[in-house]
């Protein structure tokens, strides 16, 4: 059975949950309208993301919610059962203990479908790790979350797959900041700010080393080495102080691009996933062909695990 997935970007304003959730609401019901099934916005996007490394732990306990019982997932179960379609959104999720993690959701008009909580957050020290992995339904497919930095550590992609996610939802906000990496960077607001009068110069460095050229290293890879479907989220604009570059897009088990936004406005664009490219791609064989018993010790060996993963641009004064 196809299903119709969409896949978003839009400009959040850092702590505003009604504005931000009134831009999805906009989103999903225009997606609705053209036929999609389900979509997928970036991380965090109904509380904005890079401020939150301003934060106190009491200034992110008060911007953070209750799952399910908070407001913007009553809100996410209003616009899904108005619009018949299933949304996945990020917030920041507090616990009865205060306990802080940084959480992505799916919400159909039944209520909270899954909860997936980031297992690397490094955005803010109060953020606890998650510590398991998120594998659930919608309309019989299969999906699994992992969100941002989660990805980057391909042993995270890989189990997601072997535990049945056919779709892997990778909300994430990146791309444009400092990095080891040739070539990284941050863009320039004033190209932003200027955008209409020259978009040229925006798209050469979105689509750049420090945008979507990196991303090209990576991302096709994870959809075609586990042989799924990859739904890739990420804002457009000004984020806090930064500036993202969207590139939402959707990949298919192939390693192929087949939905992407390239517009500089709130967008969102929209593949038709087909369950036959789940066994005629290369990566459904690969994972037949594993042989666990040679390095099931070797992936699993104890380790001293890295807790010093800092926002980079802190080191950058910010």
């Amino acid at each position: 059975m196809n299903i119709k997935i969409s896949t978003a970007q839009f400009e959040n304003k850092s702590g505003d949950k009604d504005y931000n959730l009134s831009v999805i609401e906009k989103l999903a019901a225009e997606a609705a309208s053209k036929g999609s099934d389900v979509i997928a916005f970036h991380e965090c996007s109904i509380t904005g993301y890079t401020f939150a490394r301003k934060l106190s732990k009491e200034q992110l306990l008060d911007i953070a919610e209750l799952i399910p019982e908070g407001e913007s997932i009553h809100k996410l179960q209003q616009i899904a059962g108005e619009h018949d379609i299933t949304i996945l959104a990020g917030l920041f999720e507090k616990d009865e203990n205060n306990n802080l993690f940084k959480a992505y959701v799916c919400v159909d008009k039944t209520g909270l479908k899954a909860k997936y909580r980031k297992l690397h957050p490094f955005i803010n020290p109060h953020l606890t790790p998650g510590n398991e992995y998120c594998v659930f339904d919608i309309q019989g497919w299969k999906c699994g979350i992992l969100i941002c930095y989660d990805n980057n550590i391909v042993e995270n992609v890989r189990a997601t797959r072997l535990l049945g996610a056919d779709i892997i939802f990778m909300p994430h906000v990146t791309m444009c900041t400092p990095s080891t990496r040739p070539g990284a960077g941050f863009v320039d607001p004033k190209l932003w700010e200027n955008r209409e009068n020259d978009p040229t110069s925006l798209r050469l460095e979105f689509n750049g080393m420090k945008g979507r050229d990196w991303l090209m290293k990576w991302l096709p890879a994870r959809a075609y080495d586990n042989g799924s479907y990859i739904v890739f989220s990420n804002p457009i604009g000004m984020d806090d102080d930064q500036l993202k570059n969207g590139c939402s897009m959707i990949i298919d088990p192939f390693g192929d691009i087949i939905a992407e936004c390239h517009s500089f406005d709130d967008s969102f664009e929209t593949a038709s996933i087909t369950s036959e490219k789940l066994t005629q791609a290369g990566g459904y064989r690969y994972i037949k062909a594993r042989r666990p018993e040679l390095y099931k010790n070797i992936i699993g060996q104890d380790h001293v695990p890295d807790q010093k993963v800092v926002w980079l641009n802190d080191q950058q004064g910010k």
